[in-house]
């Protein structure tokens, strides 16, 4: 069985977004603040308008407090939600679910994460106790095991695997060279991918995403009223979300050249959004880069390209920014950087740029179509979980 969906039930009316890096001169509440900021200033909603809160975070909060102290909220409902790196979409989906269902007729969805001053040059892993039989390696190098796996499975030769994963973080930094909010905003070259030093495996430092601190929000409501409070909504056409079994760790059969969760996701949206060919249908998708082998691998789990056949595409430019299908084109996870609980709404925002054609000239994408996807992923190969949207600029049909 598939979701039944909230298509065309929902609108995106405004949205905020900070720049995602080092925040050493800005704490969690800071960023929060920043970023609802300039949602609020995109329409003449108020914090008082809004009926009740969501906010997603991994690590970087407890409770509702954790956003409403910031915004200096009294007596509104506000709930922390928390699902790996796709804790900022979670809040989204129960934002958009509980308007959907009639409970509420204006809601804000927030993604916040502070990590660059907490002492871990990335997220503290709670100390829960266990019977000792957990996973021990980093994820870096459970990632890393993609590749050689994708190689195997399907005849390719590590000199081309390395130049497959090396173009896409050419792609993803030069995506972020146009994108003035992105963690990193200088283009590299292949040479420079290939020679940096190893962290995992085939994976070296440009094959990882950044670690950053950033916050980015949505107000939304009924679709109906939309376009009181902007001339161009983005209604939502798809939520989906699937969890593993965590299983792919000791099932024997698990190759890591394919993403069971992601597959599932995609396709449930895809159902929602009535999407038969998602490579022709959509704009643009955005996507969880975490490392450079996720992002090849969720081109065939996405249906971008059949199985065994993404490593050619991206050689031949096909999700760059000029391509048949742009892919992160505000530079992903690996130039945008990666506050866990940021940036599934982060992707979000810019669909939203993209959709409204309010994007920076220079990475504008043209299309005809007004439909665009986001994709995010918490956990690791075999023990995941996955969130899919659709998006899209056509007003419900009366």
């Amino acid at each position: 069985m598939g979701s039944r969906g909230i298509c065309d039930k929902v609108a995106i009316v405004a949205m905020g977004c900070t720049t995602f890096g080092e925040h050493w001169d800005k704490s969690l509440d800071d960023l929060i603040i920043d970023a609802s900021i300039e949602a609020f200033s995109g329409t003449e909603l108020t914090k008082d308008d809004i009926d009740a809160f969501w906010i997603g975070t991994a690590q970087s909060g407890m409770s509702g407090i954790t956003l409403s102290k910031p915004l200096q909220l009294s007596n509104k409902p506000v709930t922390r939600v928390e699902n790996y790196c796709t804790s900022g979409s979670e809040a989204l989906r129960a934002a958009a679910y509980a308007v959907a269902s009639g409970a509420y007729d204006v809601a804000m969805a927030v993604g916040a994460e502070k990590v660059k001053d907490s002492g871990y040059q990335g997220l503290n892993q709670f100390p829960i106790p266990g019977d000792g039989t957990g996973r021990t390696l980093t994820a870096a190098a459970m990632f890393s095991m993609v590749a050689p796996a994708y190689c195997k499975k399907y005849g390719v030769s590590q000199d081309d695997m390395s130049q497959v994963l090396a173009r896409i973080s050419v792609k993803n930094h030069h995506n972020g060279s146009l994108n003035p909010r992105a963690q990193f905003q200088k283009e590299i070259s292949v040479d420079t991918v290939l020679k940096s030093p190893r962290v995992a495996g085939m994976l070296g430092v440009f094959d990882c995403a950044g670690v950053a601190d950033g916050a980015a929000c949505a107000i939304i409501m009924r679709a109906e009223d939309a376009f009181k409070y902007t001339d161009r909504p983005v209604f939502i056409k798809a939520l989906s979300f699937a969890a593993g079994s965590g299983s792919g760790l000791i099932d024997s059969t698990y190759d890591y050249t394919h993403f069971p969760e992601c597959e599932a996701a995609a396709r449930d949206a895809y159902g929602q959004a009535s999407i038969e060919d998602p490579r022709s249908q959509l704009m643009m998708a955005e996507v969880h880069d975490c490392f450079t082998p996720t992002e090849l691998v969720l081109m065939e789990d996405l249906g971008f390209a059949p199985r065994g056949t993404a490593w050619k595409e991206v050689l031949a430019g096909t999700f760059d920014l000029d391509g048949a299908l742009p892919v992160n084109p505000d530079g992903g996870l690996k130039s945008f950087g990666h506050p866990v609980g940021a940036s599934g709404l982060r992707m979000i925002f810019e669909c939203w740029l993209q959709l409204r054609r309010q994007a920076p000239k220079a990475r504008q994408i043209e299309s005809k179509s007004n439909l665009a996807m986001t994709h995010n992923l918490g956990g690791y190969p075999g023990e995941m979980v996955s969130f899919v949207s659709i998006l899209g600029t056509e007003p419900p049909k009366t």
